[in-house]
């Protein structure tokens, strides 16, 4: 294995994390598929849909999500949001992302 297919292996296992807490945070706003993904990509995360659509329906059946079905421009759509568990978590991991953050910068420091 080369170095750059050592360096792009670990880039996606340290982007899996970041990817759930951002998600999380977008969905404090209610976003269907297509608009949750152009937010987080407009503020500079790129998720393709064979990652954001499974990863959404995970969250879902975690309960941290709640969705419904409902139709726009004569076409139906699901919408995502937090649920009352996903607030509080998505709280909790905030605190810990952001002890994480702090932690680390001193480490590379």
């Amino acid at each position: 294995m080369t170095d750059s297919e050592h360096y792009q292996k670990l880039k996606l296992e340290l982007r899996r994390g970041v990817l759930i807490l951002a998600v999380l945070a977008e969905l404090r706003d209610e976003h269907y598929g297509y608009s949750l993904r152009k937010n987080l990509s407009t503020k500079g995360l790129e998720i393709d849909e064979g990652t954001l659509y499974p990863l959404v329906r995970r969250l879902e059946k975690q309960e941290l999500l709640v969705s419904e079905w409902r139709e726009e421009n004569n076409r139906k759509k699901r919408f995502y949001k937090l649920s009352e568990i996903g607030q509080s978590t998505l709280k909790k991991l905030t605190m810990e992302w952001n002890q994480v953050e702090k932690t680390l910068n001193e480490i590379l420091s």
